[in-house]
C-alpha cells in the first residue's frame, strides 16, 4: 500500500511541474529549460532570436507592458534538419503567470547556431487600460454635466432639490 500512495504523489507531483514556468531560475536551470521575458513600464522588452549563421532574425517579439514570454527549445521537431532542426515553443502570458501550456510552435536553428537578444524600449511605456476600466464608477464620462469641473445646469431628477 505504501509503494502505491509513493508513487501516486509522484506521478501527482511530476503532473503539476510539468506545466510551470517561472521567471527565476529555480533549483534545476540549464540551456535547456524554459525561458520567461517579463516586460513592465519601466523595462519594456523586445526579444528577437536571430540565426548566428547569417544574423537573420528568425523570430522578433515586443512583450507588451505587463505580459511575459515563456519560450522553450526541443533540439528535435524542426522542419529543416540543417538549417532549422529545432523546434521552439512559445507562449505569452500575463506577467506573474506560472501555469501555462505553449502552444505556439516554430523551427529554429540549432542551439549553435542561434542567439537570443535581449532589448529594452524607450521607457516609461504603460499597459494599455483593460476592458472594465471604462466602466469605473466617477469617470468624467459617466457624470452629469453640474458634476464636472467646467459645471452646468443641474436639470431633472432630485439635483434641482439639493442645489437650491
Amino acid at each position: 500500500m505504501t509503494r502505491r500512495t509513493l508513487t501516486l504523489a509522484a506521478l501527482l507531483a511530476a503532473s503539476l511541474v510539468a506545466g510551470c514556468y517561472s521567471p527565476s531560475p529555480g533549483l534545476f536551470h540549464s540551456s535547456t529549460g524554459t525561458f520567461v521575458y517579463a516586460s513592465n513600464a519601466m523595462r519594456p522588452a523586445t526579444i528577437t532570436i536571430y540565426d548566428a549563421r547569417s544574423e537573420e532574425p528568425v523570430f522578433r517579439m515586443e512583450i507588451p507592458v505587463g505580459q511575459q514570454l515563456s519560450v522553450h527549445f526541443d533540439e528535435t521537431g524542426g522542419d529543416d534538419p540543417v538549417l532549422r532542426p529545432a523546434k521552439m515553443s512559445w507562449g505569452m502570458w500575463e506577467a506573474g503567470n506560472s501555469i501555462g501550456s505553449l502552444t505556439n510552435n516554430l523551427s529554429v536553428p540549432s542551439s549553435d547556431a542561434r542567439r537570443i537578444e535581449y532589448t529594452l524600449r524607450n521607457a516609461p511605456e504603460y499597459a494599455p487600460e483593460p476592458p472594465q476600466a471604462a466602466m469605473r464608477a466617477g469617470e468624467a464620462t459617466t457624470k452629469p454635466e453640474w458634476e464636472t469641473k467646467t459645471g452646468g445646469p443641474t436639470t431633472g431628477g432630485n439635483a434641482d432639490k439639493l442645489y437650491k
